[in-house]
């Protein structure tokens, strides 16, 4: 699963794994009071945009399975390879540019965005349970937050405190330092959110200084990335996957559902509503990580864990409810 970020500010609006969202989104959607026929036009970017947060929830699940057929960085060289493969694909059929912009920033941008998120994330998989590495994965607009602050100058306000101050007690819960036997894989899972952070940071200053189209730099920037993790791959390759129907069923989800379908529905939900709004996705997305982890895999977190998701989703709604209060002030 892959998300990113549509503007790095001190709302820390946010998108899907896989690649770098707009730096500004226009709000299309008609200001002041909202008729019947307004709350109609809405209906298929509401649907959508629940479906997305299906699809990149469950992808968790789908993603923990896969990993028992293969290795994690061939597994990953593979759904990101493929991924970008679809999405060269799907890019002609909407009449985006082919050709590369500043191939040198969408390089960088790939080792972050793809080369460490998603290879960090999936060896965090290996050898964690699926909701809780889509939690720790998901506190990415929190450091995000951070690195803005330090490297943007952009400022934490009252409420941003609050909410980094929750996720942050949620973190010490959930990773538990004082029993850090068996922890690797949620520091991994963290180090993949703060690879993503940073990436959604230097998308910032990429989209500030060059003019690309988004779909397009998605692409490239997850065919460059990919790059790295095959040469992982290689390096560590111990053998060839099983090819069984779930490890393939599983194959063609993330790369076809979780990066084509997903990026077309997540710039179809940019085009209907305000970034803020379409940022809700990122909120239900660890919640379906959860819930559909516990139900299928069952994956059920002790007291401690629990109550440190439970802070992590919290901050995550303040962050929503800011962003949503803040649009509203702004029309």
């Amino acid at each position: 699963m892959e998300i990113a970020t549509s503007k790095v500010g001190d709302t820390a609006k946010h998108a899907a794994p896989g690649g770098p969202a707009p730096d500004e989104i226009v709000d299309k959607a008609a200001t002041g009071r909202v008729g019947p026929h307004a709350v109609g036009r809405y209906r298929l970017p509401i649907a959508a945009l629940i479906l997305l947060a299906l699809i990149w929830g469950y992808s968790w699940v789908v993603m923990k399975i896969a990993l028992d057929y293969t290795e994690p960085f061939l597994f990953s060289a593979m759904r990101t390879f493929f991924g970008a493969v679809s999405l060269f694909i799907v890019l002609p059929l909407m009449r985006r540019p082919l050709k590369p912009k500043a191939i040198g920033s969408t390089a960088l941008l790939g080792l972050l965005q793809t080369t460490g998120f998603v290879g960090l994330m999936t060896w965090a998989l290996e050898g964690g349970g699926a909701g809780k590495t889509s939690i720790l994965t998901y506190t990415m607009p929190f450091w995000l937050l951070l690195m803005a602050w330090v490297v943007l100058g952009e400022r934490l306000r009252g409420f941003q405190w609050v909410a980094v101050g929750l996720a942050l007690c949620g973190l010490v819960l959930i990773l538990a330092p004082w029993r850090l036997q068996g922890k690797v894989s949620d520091f991994l899972a963290v180090g993949g959110a703060v690879s993503w952070a940073a990436s959604a940071v230097y998308a910032k200053v990429l989209r500030k200084n060059h003019e690309v189209d988004l779909l397009s730099l998605t692409a490239w920037q997850m065919l460059l990335g990919s790059i790295p993790l095959i040469a992982i791959a290689i390096a560590t390759w111990e053998g060839r996957p099983e090819w069984t129907g779930a490890f393939i069923v599983a194959l063609v989800y993330v790369t076809i559902l979780g990066n084509a379908v997903a990026w077309i529905l997540w710039l179809y939900i940019l085009d209907s509503f305000r970034a803020g709004t379409a940022g809700l996705a990122t909120l239900l997305t660890p919640v379906i990580g959860i819930s559909s982890a516990w139900i299928q895999l069952g994956e059920r977190p002790g007291v401690i864990e629990g109550l440190g998701m439970v802070g992590v989703v919290g901050a995550l709604l303040l962050v929503a409810i800011r962003e949503l209060v803040t649009g509203r002030r702004r029309r």
